[in-house]
């Protein structure tokens, strides 16, 4: 019986070490925060685009923000690709402020940077209707 148990116990222990390890890696995210209101902004669309050789913008996902008013998983890391490049956050915030009933200076907000390594980039902001401010995190 003990040796079953042992068994089953490693059984468990290699299937969860193989689920984590077949999780997906994101090298963007992002997060709002409302600084008006104190709380996370959900529901707000982000495109993320990217500056090709020619100078032009090409939008190559978009996601909306969680509860948490967070989105964790632009650019999959899969080590066969090189997300090295200048890419752009478009925030579409008017909607945003729509649905609260508030007029804003911002009908959207884009936020410019270049990825240069291999290293998880946060950028985030934080905003309100009339002001935004954005950094690094991480």
């Amino acid at each position: 019986m003990r040796k079953i148990m042992s068994l089953f116990t490693l059984f468990v222990l290699l299937s969860t070490i193989q689920l984590f390890s077949q999780e997906k890696q994101y090298q963007l995210s992002s997060h709002i925060l409302d600084i008006n209101t104190g709380y996370p902004a959900k529901d707000v669309k982000i495109s993320l685009s990217k500056m090709d050789n020619t100078k032009n913008w090409t939008v190559i996902d978009e996601k909306t923000t969680d509860t948490n008013g967070r989105v964790k998983d632009f650019l999959l890391q899969d080590g066969q690709s090189d997300n090295k490049g200048i890419y752009k956050l478009t925030f579409h915030t008017e909607p945003y402020f729509k649905a609260q009933g508030k007029e804003s200076f911002y009908p959207f907000i884009d936020v410019v940077f270049e990825i240069k390594d291999e290293s998880h980039y946060h950028v985030p902001i934080t905003l309100s209707p009339y002001g935004y401010s954005t950094y690094r995190g991480n």
